[in-house]
Parts: structure tokens; C-alpha cells; sequence
């Protein structure tokens, strides 16, 4: 791949400049994979030096593995200032901040989630199995059962397990066209909602039978 971009190049400050460049890169990496793009093109592509991207990054590698944890970890504000209402409101609006941020990024995502990022790598590995302990974490602070003891482990696995179903349901959405954001949306809702109150409780009785 070969980018020539007319970004101009500007004093910021490291974040910032550091933002860019993952800016840039989710860019990239969307529409290309990790081969076609050349650390010549995302540097172009963000308006630096390419000792930028070593510098910040350790090179494009480093890059692309922090572009596919900022894509796999739920950032915190999609469970944050949830109302104090239902279980299942809150769940429905986590879920509906979720699909926003996913279809803000949609072709990173889904090279994120894609047959070259799976089981790729034991570091791709490592950001998956992240991402997943902290999308249990964020799903147990919608639902309010972060307090949650007996048999948490059991429950920590089977939100694990949903996530699996998340990222294929996705592909039913942004890739085949089979289900809309709204069927998503419902269903992802539902199923957790179900897992949380019956599907866990069930688990542990038939556990201690």
C-alpha cells in the first residue's frame, strides 16, 4: 500500500500527537491489513516522521496491536452515569453506547475481530483475553452485580462466552446485512439479560445438585 497524504504536520503535544497517529492507524489498518500498510504510509497518513511511530510505538507492530486493544476493551463511558433505573435499561443502553462505537470504527473493528487477528498470535491472544475480562467487568457495573461472590468465576465465563456471540453477531450486522443495528441491539439485550437472571442462577443449582 502506498499513501500519500497532504496532512500537514503540527506542534502538539505528545498525547496528542500520539492520538493521531492511532488515529491514523485505525484508518489504515480498517481499510488495508497489517501487510499492505507500510510504516512509510501511516506516517504519511498522520503527518509525523516515521521515528515517531518507533518512538512512540516501538514500530508498526507495536501500532497495530495498540489500534486492535483500543478496538477489543470496551472504553469505560459505555458504563458510566448509567441512570439508576432497571437492569435491563441500563444493560440496553450500555449495549446501544456499544454499537456506537463500533459503528463509528466499523472496518477497524471487523479487522480487529478478523480471521487475520484471531488466534494470530499469543499477543493478539493476550488483547482478546483483555478486552474480554474487561467487558465482564463493564457488564457486571450495568447489570449491578459487581458485588456478585458465589460462583463469580462461573459467571465471569459465561459473559466471556457471550462476548464470543457479540463478535459474531456483529459480522450478521456490518458484514452479511442480516440483521439491522436495531435486531442487534434487541437481541444482544435480551440474551444478556436472560444469562444474568436465569441462565447463571441455573448453572449454580444444577452446580450444587
Amino acid at each position: 500500500m502506498s499513501v500519500q497524504s497532504s496532512t500537514p504536520r503540527r506542534r502538539l503535544d505528545p498525547d496528542e500527537r500520539k492520538a493521531e497517529i492511532l488515529l491514523a492507524a485505525r484508518r489504515l489498518f480498517g481499510t488495508g491489513t497489517y501487510a499492505s500498510v507500510s510504516t512509510t504510509d501511516l506516517a504519511n497518513e498522520a503527518g509525523v516522521a516515521r521515528g515517531l511511530i518507533n518512538h512512540y510505538f516501538g514500530g508498526k507492530r507495536g501500532l497495530y496491536l495498540e489500534v486492535v486493544r483500543q478496538m477489543m476493551v470496551i472504553p469505560a463511558p459505555v458504563t458510566e452515569h448509567l441512570p439508576k433505573t432497571t437492569v435491563e435499561q441500563r444493560l440496553a443502553i450500555s449495549i446501544d453506547r456499544w454499537l456506537d462505537v463500533v459503528e463509528r470504527n466499523k472496518e477497524m473493528w471487523l479487522t480487529a475481530i478478523g480471521p487475520e487477528a484471531i488466534g494470530r498470535d499469543p499477543e493478539v491472544e493476550e488483547i482478546l483475553a483483555e478486552g474480554d475480562e474487561i467487558a465482564a467487568d463493564r457488564v457486571l457495573e450495568a447489570a449491578m452485580m459487581a458485588d456478585v461472590t458465589e460462583g463469580r468465576e462461573v459467571l465471569r465465563a459465561i459473559i466471556r462466552s457471550y462476548g464470543s456471540m457479540i463478535r459474531a453477531a456483529s459480522r450478521e450486522w456490518l458484514v452479511r446485512g442480516t440483521l439491522s443495528r436495531s435486531d442487534l441491539h434487541v437481541m444482544l439485550t435480551d440474551v444478556i439479560l436472560h444469562v444474568l437472571t436465569t441462565t447463571f442462577p441455573n448453572v449454580l443449582a444444577a452446580r450444587s445438585e
